[in-house]
């Protein structure tokens, strides 16, 4: 194994590992826009300004799938942050065990669309998938977050991008962290161009992609992602032990 992704430099597991999770939102949101009645289940960003334009009577924009997308991602990440809330900031148990069920779930979503069909637009398991995937990228984000790999959130790249030119050599110069930003920001493309793709051959395929990948990272991280133990403290002898009492 690479030294640099090795239980001991967990820091650079979380980092690849949020990057894969980035590229898988990017996959899951252009199933969710193209495929699910032009709804994001990841980015929040998108359907507040969906919804916004909606209720303006926009281009025949949805309005029930935003609101549901939007109350189903807050009720996950209130779930997630629930969960987390005994953890300190890192990769534990409860993070491992979130990200698996995130996992199941689009494997679940996966094989009901592969099973049945290809559901129409506005059809009532449209807006229930809609709101099933956005309760999982709610805790999938929320358990980005409690990770707190820098400029990685997996699930919007805006304050990516703004960091990645205001701090540039034609910015404040400073340019921390240019590499991660930039991966975040060609990973979602990608992840995005992936799932247009597999939107075509059917919207199964985009969905179970995510899943695999989930599942993936929640494997790797709850291997490797906990870094190196402390050494056991070494047992003193209880003669030595009243010794250094007196």
């Amino acid at each position: 194994m690479p030294a640099r992704l090795s239980p001991a430099n967990p820091a650079r597991l979380h980092l690849v590992l949020m990057l894969v999770l980035t590229f898988s939102t990017g996959v899951i949101d252009a199933v969710g826009y193209l495929g699910l009645d032009r709804v994001f289940t990841g980015n929040m960003t998108g359907n507040v300004v969906i919804l916004g334009m909606a209720l303006m009577g926009g281009d025949d924009l949805p309005i029930l799938g935003p609101i549901v997308a939007l109350v189903g991602f807050m009720l996950g990440a209130l779930l997630a942050g629930r969960t987390l809330r005994p953890s300190t900031t890192g990769w534990n148990h409860r993070t491992t065990g979130l990200l698996l069920a995130v996992g199941v779930v689009m494997l679940a979503v996966a094989v009901v669309f592969l099973a049945g069909g290809t559901p129409r637009h506005g059809e009532p398991l449209i807006v229930a998938i809609t709101g099933i995937l956005a309760v999982a990228m709610g805790v999938q984000a929320a358990t980005a977050r409690h990770l707190n790999v820098k400029d990685v959130p997996t699930v919007v790249v805006t304050s990516t991008i703004t960091g990645l030119a205001a701090d540039s050599r034609f910015g404040a110069g400073t340019h921390p962290f240019w590499g991660r930003r930039l991966m975040a920001v060609v990973l979602i493309l990608a992840g995005a161009a992936a799932g247009a793709g597999l939107l075509q051959l059917h919207i199964g395929l985009g969905v179970l992609a995510t899943s695999v990948l989930t599942v993936g990272v929640a494997v790797v991280g709850g291997i490797l992602g906990r870094g190196p133990r402390p050494a056991p403290k070494a047992e003193v002898p209880a003669g030595e032990a009243a010794g250094a009492v007196r």
